[in-house]
C-alpha cells in the first residue's frame, strides 16, 4: 500500500524522481547536474511510480500507469551580443544621399527570445553624418563630399531585450568615392622657377578624366597671365638706345623720355617708376623738349616709337590726350605734328609747310583699335613714309582706318615747342601754357628723323623674354595641332587621342630667358572644350588656374680695378694718339651665395656658408667721367677709334664731361674698348693734371659697379726721361686685391703689407744712397778750396757750390710682392747712378743748377683716399 519508487523511461534524462512520502505517494522532480537552457530548452519523458512489493529480484514490483512529464527550461540573460564581423566596409559616392549604406548585424547565445534577440543598434562614434535604425542599417544624414573627407570611421555597438550591450564595438569604414568629374587631374597650383632654369614642365603629370564618355576631339588653350609684369611681360630693361643697337635698328633714335640727369634735365619733374623707365602722366604734367634735341626737319621719313599703357577717358566728351606735340611757342596756336589718342582712337598729324608743299594733302591719320584703351602695355611704332603713315601695334601692322587731307602751313617765324604729355598752346590764350594733357603712362618714347624701322626690328624691340614653350616638338603625339600666339604667352592645341593630348600639355613648359628676370607671380590659366560623337559638347572641363612663382636672382655685384694713377710727360699727351687711359682695366662681377652646411654637427653655430663666385653678364653703359672742370675742346680730348666698336652691340657719345660708351654686350667687350680710350692734351703747358672716374651699369642702372678713380699727372720738368723711369718702375702696379669695404664697395689698392725682407733691402739701399751722395759733396768742397788756392779767389763766385740747395729725397716705399725684391734693388741702383751723373753735370754748368734748384714733387701712386694709405713721394731737388 505504500509508493517506494519513481522511474523516469528516457535516454539518460538529467533528472531524477526522489519519493517524499511513501504512504502518501508524494515524490519530487530535481535535476542530477545544471541545466543549460542553450544546450536544451525543453525536455520530455515518461515516469511511472512503483509499489514496495517486490520480490526477488524486483520482479514482482506493481507499477502505475505511464505518465508524460514535461519540462520546458526557463532563460537567464548570460551572453551579450557579439557581431558577425570583425568590421565592415562600405563605399559611397558623394553628394547622395542613402537609405542603406551597409547593415550590421550581431547574435546573442541566450535562448529565450527575450535574451536573444538584438531589439537595438547605436553609434557611438559621435559628431558623423549617419545614422542607424533597430535592424542594424547604417544610412547617411546628409551629402557626403570627396574634398571634404575621404574616408569615415564609425564605431557602432548592439543591446539585447535585456539591455545587455555587446562587449565589443564593431568598426564600420566608410569610404566616400568622388563623383566622376570630368577634368584634369594630378597638376599643382603653385610652380617654382629659378633665374637660370632655363625651360621647366608646367605639368608633367597632368591628365584627363573624361569619365568615359565618348569623346571625338579635344581643343586645349594654356594661357600665361604677365600683363601686370613690367610693360605687359618680363622684357629687358635696358635703355632704349640700347635696346636698338642690340636689335639691330638704325641709329640717331633721340630718347625723348629718358632717365633724369644734368644733360637730360626735362623729365625731372615727372611721376617715373625707375625700375622700368616708366613715366605715369595723371593729367597735370607735360614736359618740354628743348630746342636743339630733336631737328625742325624730320624729312619726309621718320619713325615714331613708345610704349603705352592708356584707359578710357573720363567724361561723356573726351578731349584729346597728347602723347607727343610739336606747336608754336608763341602768337599763334598751330600744331605741326602730333600724336594723341581721342575717344580711343589713335591720331597722327602732320601739317606739312608750304616750302614743303603746295596742295592738298594727308594731314591726320586715325587708328582705331580695342587696345588703345584697354588699360594694358602696348608697343607702338608709327613708321611715316610720307604720303603713307604705318602703324604696328605690338609687332602687327595696321594701316589707317580713315585719313583725312589739309592744305599746309603757311611759313612764318615763329619758334616751335616740341612736349610730351600735353601740348603747348602758344597762341589765343593770355599766357601761353599746356594743354590736352595725357592720362596714363608712357615708356622708351623716341623719334627716329630720316629713317623707317623695319619689321624685324620692331619685332625684336617688344619681344618679350618670357612665354610658353614645349619641350622636343618632334615626339608630339601624331594629330596634334598647336599654335602659339606672337608673344608665345598662349598656346593653342587640339587633337583627337586623349592620351596623346595627355603627352603633349605634359611637354608644356615656361622659361624667361633674362639672366635677372623680374621676381613676382605669373598666373596660369589651361581652358579646355570636348566634343562627342554626334554632338557639339557633351561635357565641361572645369578650368586649370595656377600660378608660376619666379624667384629674385642674386644681385651682381660689378667692380672695376687697374692702375688709378700714373704721370707722363708732356709730349706723350701732345702726340697724335695721346696716352692711353685705363691701359689695364679690369671689369669683374661676383655674386654672393647662402649656402648650408651638410654636416650640422661641425656647425652646431654657423650653419651657413658665404660663398662669392664670379660671373658672366652683360653691361649696357659705361661712362668716363671728367672730374673737376670740363674739358677745354680748344686744347684736350678724349678718343676712341670708331673702328674698337665694329662687331660689337657698341656705340659711344663724346663731350666736354667724359665719354659715354653704351649698349648691351659683354664685359669682356667693354673691356676691350676700354682699354683703347685715349686722352690727348696739346696744351699740356697749361694743365699739370686730370681726374677721372669710370662708372658701368647692368640693366639702365638696376646694377652698377663702385667708381673708379683715376688721375693723370702731366710732367713739365726736364727731366722727363728719368721719370719715364720712375714711371717704368714705380706705376704700374705688381698686383691688385680686391678689398672688401663695409659700404660694400671694391676698390682696387696696392697690397698693403711689405715683407720684412724687402724693408731690411730698401733700408740698406737708401743708406748706401746717402753714403755716396755724402762723399760726393765731400770731394767737389775739397777740390773747391784747392781751385780758390790756386786762383786767389777770383772765380768765387762762378763756382760756388750751395750744398744748402741739395736736397736729394728718394723714397722707393712702392709695396711689392717678395719675388719682385731683386727687381726692386736693380732700379733703384739704375736711380743711384742717375743722380750721380746728374750731380757732376751740375758742378759743370750753373745755368743747369739754378734750373735744378726749382723743387719739383711727383706723386707716385695714390689709391683710394679713404681704404688705402696714402702712397709715398718722390721728390727731386
Amino acid at each position: 500500500g505504500e509508493i517506494c519508487a519513481f522511474k523516469i523511461h528516457g535516454q539518460e534524462m538529467p533528472f531524477e524522481a526522489i519519493v517524499l512520502n511513501k504512504t502518501s505517494g508524494e515524490g519530487r522532480l530535481r535535476a542530477k547536474s545544471p541545466i543549460d537552457c542553450e544546450l536544451q530548452k525543453e525536455y520530455t519523458f515518461i515516469i511511472q511510480a512503483y509499489d514496495c512489493g517486490s520480490g526477488p529480484g524486483g520482479t514482482n514490483w506493481k507499477k502505475s500507469h505511464k505518465a508524460v512529464v514535461h519540462i520546458q527550461v526557463k532563460d537567464v540573460n548570460e551572453f551579450s551580443p557579439a557581431f558577425k564581423e570583425s568590421m565592415y566596409k562600405a563605399s559611397v559616392t558623394e553628394g547622395k544621399i542613402y537609405d542603406s549604406i551597409l547593415q550590421v548585424e550581431a547574435t546573442d547565445e541566450d535562448c529565450s527570445p527575450q535574451y536573444s534577440q538584438i531589439c537595438n543598434y547605436e553609434i557611438v562614434t559621435t559628431d558623423v553624418p549617419f545614422a542607424i535604425d533597430r535592424n542594424g542599417n547604417i544610412r547617411n544624414t546628409e551629402k557626403l563630399s570627396y574634398d571634404k573627407q575621404h574616408q569615415y570611421e564609425i564605431m557602432v555597438t548592439a543591446f539585447d531585450c535585456g539591455q545587455k550591450r555587446a562587449t565589443e564595438d564593431v568598426l564600420v569604414r566608410v569610404n566616400v568615392k568622388p563623383v566622376c568629374k570630368p577634368g584634369w587631374q594630378d597638376w599643382n597650383k603653385r610652380i617654382e622657377y629659378r633665374p637660370g632654369s632655363g625651360s621647366i614642365p608646367l605639368f608633367p603629370s597632368i591628365h584627363l578624366e573624361t569619365c568615359d564618355g565618348p569623346v571625338s576631339s579635344i581643343h586645349t588653350t594654356i594661357e600665361l597671365q604677365t600683363n601686370y609684369i613690367g610693360k605687359g611681360c618680363d622684357r629687358e630693361t635696358y635703355s632704349e638706345k640700347s635696346l636698338q643697337k642690340l636689335c639691330g635698328a638704325s641709329s640717331g633714335a633721340i630718347d625723348l623720355l629718358p632717365s633724369p640727369s644734368t644733360t637730360t634735365n626735362w623729365t625731372a619733374g615727372l611721376l617715373m617708376d625707375s625700375n622700368d623707365m616708366i613715366f605715369k602722366f595723371d593729367g597735370k604734367q607735360g614736359a618740354k623738349i628743348p630746342d636743339g634735341i630733336v631737328p625742325k626737319n624730320l624729312t619726309d621719313q621718320f619713325t615714331i616709337t613708345l610704349w603705352m599703357k592708356h584707359g578710357p577717358s573720363p567724361g561723356l566728351r573726351a578731349e584729346k590726350e597728347t602723347i607727343l606735340c610739336n606747336s608754336d611757342k608763341t602768337e599763334m596756336n598751330r600744331h605741326h605734328y602730333a600724336l594723341y589718342v581721342h575717344n580711343c582712337r589713335l591720331v597722327f598729324l602732320l601739317r606739312k609747310d608750304f616750302d614743303q608743299a603746295d596742295t592738298f594733302r594727308p594731314a591726320e591719320f586715325h587708328w582705331k583699335l580695342d587696345q588703345i584703351c584697354d588699360k594694358e602695355w602696348h608697343y607702338y611704332v608709327v613708321n611715316v613714309e610720307f604720303p603713307v603713315v604705318t602703324l604696328y601695334m605690338d609687332g602687327t601692322t595696321y594701316e589707317p582706318y580713315l585719313v583725312t587731307n589739309d592744305w599746309p602751313i603757311h611759313p612764318s617765324h615763329i619758334a616751335m615747342q616740341l612736349t610730351v604729355g600735353a601740348c603747348w598752346q602758344g597762341g589765343e590764350v593770355t599766357k601761353p601754357r599746356f594743354a590736352q594733357y595725357f592720362h596714363g603712362s608712357l615708356a622708351s618714347l623716341t623719334i627716329r628723323p630720316g629713317k623707317i624701322e623695319s619689321q624685324k626690328v620692331i619685332s625684336c624691340l617688344q619681344a618679350c623674354k618670357e612665354g610658353l614653350d614645349i619641350n622636343s616638338l618632334e615626339s608630339l603625339g601624331q594629330g596634334i595641332k598647336y599654335h602659339f600666339n606672337p608673344s608665345q604667352s598662349a598656346l593653342v592645341m587640339e587633337g583627337d587621342d586623349i592620351e596623346n593630348i595627355n603627352q603633349a600639355l605634359q611637354k608644356v613648359s615656361y622659361i624667361n630667358s633674362r639672366q635677372f628676370p623680374t621676381a613676382g607671380v605669373r598666373r596660369l590659366k589651361v581652358s579646355s572644350k570636348v566634343q562627342c560623337f554626334g554632338e557639339d559638347v557633351c561635357i565641361s572641363i572645369p578650368d586649370v588656374d595656377a600660378y608660376v612663382m619666379v624667384f629674385q636672382a642674386n644681385e651682381p655685384k660689378i667692380t672695376i680695378t687697374g692702375m688709378d694713377h700714373f704721370a707722363r710727360p708732356a709730349a706723350q699727351f701732345e702726340s697724335e694718339r695721346g696716352v692711353i687711359l685705363l691701359p689695364d682695366i679690369r671689369i669683374v662681377s661676383t655674386v654672393t651665395k647662402m649656402e648650408h652646411s651638410v654636416d650640422l654637427r661641425e656647425h652646431d653655430r654657423v650653419n651657413k656658408q658665404v660663398v662669392v663666385e664670379e660671373m658672366l653678364h652683360n653691361l649696357d653703359f659705361c661712362d668716363v667721367l671728367v672730374i673737376g672742370a670740363e674739358l677745354d675742346p680748344e686744347q684736350e680730348c678724349l678718343e676712341l677709334d670708331h673702328g674698337e666698336l665694329q662687331g660689337k652691340h657698341l656705340d659711344a657719345t663724346n663731350s666736354t664731361a667724359g665719354y659715354s660708351i653704351y649698349g648691351v654686350d659683354s664685359m669682356f667687350s667693354y673691356e676691350q674698348v676700354l682699354r683703347q680710350l685715349r686722352y690727348r692734351n696739346w696744351g699740356a703747358s697749361a694743365t699739370s693734371d686730370r681726374k677721372f672716374r669710370v662708372k658701368c651699369s647692368e640693366l639702365n642702372g638696376r646694377y652698377t659697379s663702385n667708381e673708379f678713380n683715376l688721375e693723370v699727372n702731366i710732367l713739365h720738368s726736364s727731366n722727363s726721361n728719368f721719370m719715364d723711369h720712375v714711371n717704368h718702375m714705380i706705376f704700374q702696379p705688381k698686383f691688385l686685391q680686391s678689398v672688401q669695404h663695409p659700404e660694400g664697395s671694391v676698390s682696387a689698392v696696392h697690397g698693403s703689407v711689405v715683407p720684412s725682407v724687402a724693408t731690411m733691402v730698401i733700408i740698406i739701399c737708401v743708406s748706401i744712397l746717402v753714403l755716396v751722395v755724402t762723399l760726393g759733396v765731400l770731394r767737389l768742397r775739397s777740390a773747391r778750396q784747392h781751385g780758390s788756392l790756386e786762383h786767389e779767389g777770383t772765380k768765387d763766385n762762378e763756382m760756388d757750390w750751395d750744398d744748402s740747395a741739395l736736397t736729394i729725397t728718394v723714397n722707393p716705399m712702392e709695396k711689392y710682392e717678395k719675388p719682385h725684391q731683386t727687381e726692386e734693388e736693380s732700379e733703384e741702383e739704375d736711380i743711384d747712378d742717375e743722380e750721380e751723373d746728374t750731380t757732376s753735370a751740375e758742378s759743370d754748368d750753373s745755368e743747369e743748377e739754378e734750373e735744378e734748384e726749382e723743387e719739383e714733387e711727383v706723386i707716385v701712386q695714390k689709391g683710394d683716399k679713404q681704404n688705402a694709405t696714402r702712397q709715398e713721394q718722390l721728390e727731386w731737388d
